[in-house]
């Protein structure tokens, strides 16, 4: 500690006397010594010493020496405490023209000196981004894209940054998407995977940058990766599947992206995994994969290509997972791949083993979620079905009474699900299903439902819709009149609700068996 003392003496006196760069250099080799043998002494003596002023004096006017004691600032913005008197120095923003410099060392001790003293201080980081470090990182990434300890220096930096705006806003004039590109091919260990993923992910949610990583190659690499690990069982592997399931959700931006993943294989590659993973129990890649595939499932050129790809057959056999969180999210992917397609929902409506297992866990799941989610399945089905043979077969299945219960839900959505795929299913073929409707009580359940102030307008809308079409049946046109909904409907037509009220009006005209207006 007493040659500490002297040495940091000395600097104090001399620090900028670049006629003394040999004693300068000792001192600051003097310095990393002390810090080296006894850490908290070497502080303690550092903070009450002045030397910070005289470090930013050897940076700005010393070249032969500035390489050594950016070295020392890194070494000691590795401690908290010590972080305020660089800030205090301005040593921030002396170091960071030195970030343009050709000398590896320097790039290699002023990045890391930089991303220490910044590390979680938003304004600082606010700060380096207004100064230009956003370009000079990339060029670093650019400029020596072999060098190891520069690039994790690079990528850390990125890392902390990335989640502010204005660092998306400068990142998206550079090539910075090319350069990761290029550091996820080459990575060979977990820990460099992982945070080039991290990074990647933070500027996926940057449209234009979003953009940029799909045109430099981005789901090409994730669906390599995806294929090199799709065997492994080791937990490193399994976190690197994760992440690159995750971010191919957040890559999603308009039909293209999706026709790209479905050339590049990605959906059956997900499917491989879940296949993998359900047997394995992995339930976090099991999720991840799910939400990728969720999320390729709503554009209509996806659900096109996943129907001609055979995906919901696969889909469907992963049904057999006995795993709660796996199962709801395979019937919400079914759910989103039904949605607004015929195609898609006669092809789950007319196979009778998926049919059963969705009646099965409509009453007898254990998971509310997942009875939730089959309802939902069946009234989709139903929905977005035009043939007589999926109503026969969800009658078979004796679906239809739970769909006349999901009118009675406890949620708005639902229930307008339900009444929306009845009234379709009725004007489908309302002769198959009317023993079924008179069994459940579906009359007595509209008109509950018409009855009740609590019901929401839209619910008793969807309800009078489902009313007509009943009518067409005699059998439950009778019932209808003998439960006396046609005062319950008279009283609606002055309902505060401008669509209810002309529904109501509608549906007593239908009633009378006059044409409604």
């Amino acid at each position: 500690m007493e040659t500490l003392n002297k040495h940091l003496e000395y600097l104090g006196l001399c620090g900028d006397d670049t006629e003394a760069e040999d004693q300068i250099l000792e001192s600051l080799n003097g310095i990393l010594l002390a810090i080296t043998e006894d850490k908290q002494r070497s502080f303690h003596l550092l903070r009450g010493s002045g030397i910070f002023p005289t470090l930013a004096k050897i940076l700005k006017g010393n070249p032969r020496c500035a390489v050594k004691a950016a070295h020392v600032l890194s070494e000691i913005a590795k401690n908290e405490e010590m972080k305020i008197p660089c800030i205090e120095a301005d040593l921030v923003l002396t170091l960071i023209p030195l970030l343009e410099s050709t000398d590896q060392e320097m790039l290699l001790h002023a990045g890391r000196a930089i991303g220490r003293i910044c590390y979680d201080n938003r304004s600082l980081q606010e700060e380096l981004v207004k100064v230009g470090v956003i370009p000079s990182l990339v060029r670093i990434l650019t400029d020596y894209a072999e060098s190891e300890p520069l690039v994790h220096v690079a990528l850390l930096a990125l890392y902390n940054l990335a989640d502010l705006d204005s660092a998306k806003e400068a990142l998206s004039m550079t090539k910075v998407a090319e350069q990761l590109v290029k550091q996820l091919r080459r990575a060979e260990s977990h820990e460099r995977l992982e945070i080039v993923f991290e990074v990647l992910q933070a500027l996926a949610e940057n449209d234009a940058l979003k953009v940029q990583l799909v045109d430099a190659g981005v789901p090409e690499v994730l669906s390599e990766i995806l294929l090199r690990l799709q065997g492994s069982s080791q937990a490193e592997d399994t976190c690197i599947v994760k992440a690159a399931s995750d971010l191919i959700v957040s890559l999603l931006l308009g039909d293209g992206n999706c026709l790209r993943l479905f050339q590049l294989g990605v959906i059956h590659q997900l499917l491989d995994l879940l296949e993998k993973h359900v047997r394995s129990g992995d339930i976090s890649v099991q999720q991840a994969a799910l939400s990728a595939l969720q999320s390729l499932a709503v554009p209509v050129v996806s659900k096109v290509q996943m129907l001609e790809e055979g995906v919901a057959e696969r889909i469907e056999a992963l049904l057999r997972s006995e795993s709660p969180p796996v199962q709801f999210k395979l019937l919400g992917t079914l759910r989103t791949l039904a949605d607004g397609q015929a195609d898609a929902a006669e092809l789950l409506g007319q196979d009778p083993l998926l049919l059963d297992r969705l009646v099965q866990w409509c009453s007898g799941s254990d998971h509310s979620g997942i009875c939730g989610e089959a309802n939902r399945l069946l009234a989709s089905i139903l929905h977005h079905n035009r043939s007589q043979e999926v109503v026969k077969a969800i009658q078979a299945a004796q679906g239809v009474k739970h769909l006349v219960s999901m009118t009675t839900s406890e949620h708005a959505a639902m229930q307008n699900e339900a009444l929306n795929a009845l009234a379709i299913a009725s004007a489908i073929d309302l002769e198959t299903l009317e023993e079924s409707f008179k069994e459940s009580q579906l009359v007595q359940s509209l008109h509950k439902l018409l009855r009740d102030d609590n019901t929401s307008p839209e619910v008793k809308y969807n309800s009078m819709g489902l009313l007509c079409r009943l009518l067409n049946s005699g059998d439950l046109r009778q019932e209808i009149e003998e439960d006396k909904i046609k005062d319950t409907l008279e009283q609606l037509c002055s309902h505060s609700n401008a669509d209810v009220a002309k529904e109501a009006i509608t549906t007593l005209q239908v009633l009378k068996g006059e044409t409604p207006h």
